[in-house]
């Protein structure tokens, strides 16, 4: 739900106008290193508009960098553009065969940027801190942290947990002798750059960490600017910037001396359909379930009514793909769950399977008494989100399916997301994602299982897949969840969710930067995009 906490837009006169006086500088009061300086004046130094503010600091243990690489940290593992992994901090790790011990072995080369040793007690400092801040880092699956020495640690859990690999390739290690309230504005790391000044609202500027223990960087410096899209689109035509974040909407209009890169995702947009019926409410009063998208015809003809390439051609300008799961192309993704999509011959035939008819000729099926009307929650001001829900609507009249598409604060779907279909966004690189939006244990938990959905198959399923031991067998667990034959999450079983499209991140790339093989991207555009940043350089010198 990274969408609710993106960084409120300025407009474009005030963000351009911080963004000249940025480039200008103040009339020499200013240190020259604490300029942003253009490529084209110092070839190792950067300048981008890639994402929001993060508003918490740079502290993993609260959940920065969870979402792409910490850049100022570094994990005990990371994921190669295919995904899979690699060690990072480790030399080695080796996973007992009940599953509930990891040992890890580090290697003994790596400082912190002051120049201290990084030791397997900064290990256990920073997961037992992620545990103790109750923050979007679950940790509480570990039942102990052991430290043999400065180079091994071991992690008992309460129980196997196949995902915990995740978290050895997402928390970033913090230093123990340099942790202190303001670590969020002054972090202290082994990533490969160093934060060198955080004016808020404005800028970050990163300088290369020359005691990294990795590749190099090309470059030595790079200034972040946190501009709203108007604006670095605005700034990126007029040759300011290296980089910048772009939406769809953008993409058709050339910039000179840039090109389009667009990164595939799983950062997806679809529609959550209440499975249950109503009738019961949640400990705070709102009402829970809907007697319409209840019925597994409506769920199942609506995601065939559908038609995804259409809404990426039309809404995406062609920067997506169509969205089957919340987990499209991952390692644990069942391909299987891919159907023929905008069949509204099927989609009828479904309804009528279903008992859903038109008996009074205005062109809505009913059942029962019942209208096949329901309402569809977006977050007002997400234009995109807006124009899907829209476009949804008009193609599920054409099946019989009214669908009334309204624009709500995140406090009200907060309230209205049990009994009302929502347009949500997700899209992890972590499979537990999987378990949060359909797991029995999580009907009614935040924004997670709304939607009350329960299938005990699907929950067996997914609850083997955490508790292997082999990552096979962990893979094949929880694409049978999707669907094994039988029943699933998958349009083929009960369609808890319409997942419509996985939207491309845009980035406007100034021509002759090489900004490497990007992996697939996770929920929230911005920062993930310089999880290779070691790979980044001019490839026309």
């Amino acid at each position: 739900m990274s969408n609710k906490r993106y960084w409120q837009r300025t407009t474009l006169l005030l963000a351009l106008s911080a963004l000249l006086v940025i480039l200008s500088g103040c009339s020499g009061a200013a240190k020259p290193d604490r300029q942003p300086v253009q490529a084209a004046e110092a070839k190792d130094e950067l300048l981008l508009a890639v994402g929001s503010e993060p508003e918490g600091g740079f502290d993993p243990t609260t959940g920065w960098g969870r979402y792409g690489s910490p850049m100022f940290q570094s994990t005990l593992l990371k994921r190669n553009s295919d995904m899979s992994i690699a060690n990072d901090l480790a030399k080695k790790y080796s996973l007992s065969e009940d599953g509930k011990q990891w040992t890890v072995e580090l290697r003994d080369d790596v400082k912190f940027s002051d120049g201290k040793p990084l030791t397997a007690s900064d290990v256990k400092f920073t997961f037992e801190t992620a545990g103790s801040k109750g923050s979007a880092i679950d940790v509480t699956n570990i039942a102990a942290i052991t430290v043999n020495g400065d180079d091994e640690i071991v992690f008992s859990l309460k129980e196997p947990q196949s995902t915990f690999i995740t978290l050895l390739t997402s928390l970033g290690i913090v230093p123990e002798h340099a942790y202190g309230g303001d670590y969020a504005s002054h972090p202290v790391g082994s990533g490969p750059y160093k934060l060198v000044q955080w004016d808020r609202g404005q800028q970050v500027i990163v300088a290369y960490n020359d005691l990294y223990y990795g590749d190099k960087p090309f470059f030595k410096k790079m200034t972040f600017l946190f501009l709203s899209e108007d604006a670095a689109f605005a700034a990126a035509k007029s040759g300011q910037l290296d980089v910048a974040y772009i939406p769809s909407a953008f993409s058709k209009q050339e910039v000179k001396g840039m090109r389009v890169e667009a990164a595939k995702s799983v950062d997806n947009r679809g529609i959550m359909l209440p499975y249950v019926k109503p009738g019961e409410k949640t400990d705070q009063g709102y009402p829970i379930g809907n007697a319409v998208t209840s019925d597994l015809a409506i769920r199942q003809a609506l995601n065939y009514a559908l038609d995804r390439q259409a809404l990426v051609d039309g809404i995406l300008e062609g920067h997506g793909t169509p969205a089957y799961t919340v987990n499209d192309g991952l390692p644990w993704w069942n391909p299987d769950t891919v159907f023929q999509d905008g069949d509204l011959a099927k989609a009828a035939k479904l309804l009528e399977d279903g008992g859903w008819k038109d008996t009074d000729g205005d062109g809505i099926v009913e059942k029962n008494g019942v209208k096949a009307q329901f309402s569809l929650l977006y977050p007002a001001g997400d234009m995109t989100r807006q124009s899907l829900a829209l476009a949804a609507a008009d193609m599920a009249k054409e099946a019989g399916i009214q669908i009334d598409a309204a624009g709500k604060s995140w406090d009200d779907i907060g309230k209205l997301m049990y009994s009302d279909a929502v347009l949500y966004g997700f899209g992890s690189q972590d499979p537990i994602e999987m378990y949060n939006l359909y797991s029995s244990k999580f009907r009614g938990v935040d924004y997670n299982n709304s939607g009350y959905y329960s299938n005990a198959a699907v929950d067996e399923w997914m609850d083997k897949a955490l508790r292997a031991t082999k990552e096979k067998d962990a893979m094949d667990y929880w694409k049978k969840s999707q669907w094994d034959g039988k029943t699933g999450t998958s349009v083929q079983g009960d369609a808890p969710w319409a997942w419509l499209v996985n939207i491309d991140h845009l980035y406007l790339v100034k021509d002759g930067l090489d900004i490497g093989k990007q992996k697939i991207h996770p929920h929230g555009h911005g920062w993930p995009v310089t999880n290779n940043i070691e790979q980044w350089r001019w490839i026309n010198e």
